[in-house]
């Protein structure tokens, strides 16, 4: 009896999710997971018990690799809040086929999700939650870096910035303008550099 080819599960679940990204949980049927994955039913469920499980695992993928771009982008920047600007202004800068020019994946698992996958939900809840902290480490490093006014809030300033950031995704997403999109991002970009403290005063 022929054994089925082994399978790289890194690969495996980029190629989940990539595709879970696009169409989202309810809409991924097994027949897709097949195709993406080039995996039998019974060897994706062997090796990831479930769809829900699988979406899972995918959606933490999604959430490290996006996490450890942001602190490399902070980690190789000078200043905190010049890193936060290139940051948004670096959206404008994707090339057409950048597969961040979709919407996030985890605000689109939140409207996918939210009423009828409660696990799913709450995994996603936490993922935007630690990213929001992220935003607010960033601009905690600004204040001890004296970038940031002493009594500005670092995580009212996250929430601001990181509804900026999912607005900003969606109007890619949706297929603004480029001119009219790299306005919005620029827009978005100075209004960070405008919390720089001015260091003269």
């Amino acid at each position: 009896m022929p054994r089925s080819a082994p399978y790289d599960r890194g690969t495996a679940l980029d190629a989940a999710v990539a595709l879970f990204w696009e169409k989202g949980f309810h809409a991924t049927s097994l027949k897709d997971l097949e195709g993406a994955l080039s995996m039998k039913p019974g060897s994706i469920y062997a090796a990831f018990s479930s769809k829900e499980n699988l979406y899972l695992l995918a959606l933490e993928r999604y959430f490290e690799k996006s996490r450890a771009r942001f602190r490399d982008q902070m980690a190789r920047a000078s200043s905190p809040l010049d890193a936060m600007a290139d940051h948004f202004r670096g959206y404008a800068r994707m090339a057409p086929d950048d597969a961040s020019r979709q919407a996030c994946m985890l605000t689109k698992t939140m409207v996918d999700t939210r009423m009828t996958d409660p696990a799913i939900a709450s995994a996603t809840q936490d993922y935007m939650a630690a990213m929001q902290n992220e935003f607010a480490a960033t601009f905690t490093a600004a204040q001890n870096a004296g970038e940031l006014a002493k009594g500005a809030n670092p995580q009212r300033l996250a929430r601001r910035f990181q509804a900026n950031v999912t607005a900003l995704r969606l109007a890619v997403h949706h297929g603004m303008p480029a001119d009219d999109f790299a306005q919005l991002a620029e827009d978005m970009a100075s209004e960070i550099e405008a919390l720089r403290v001015d260091a003269t005063s």
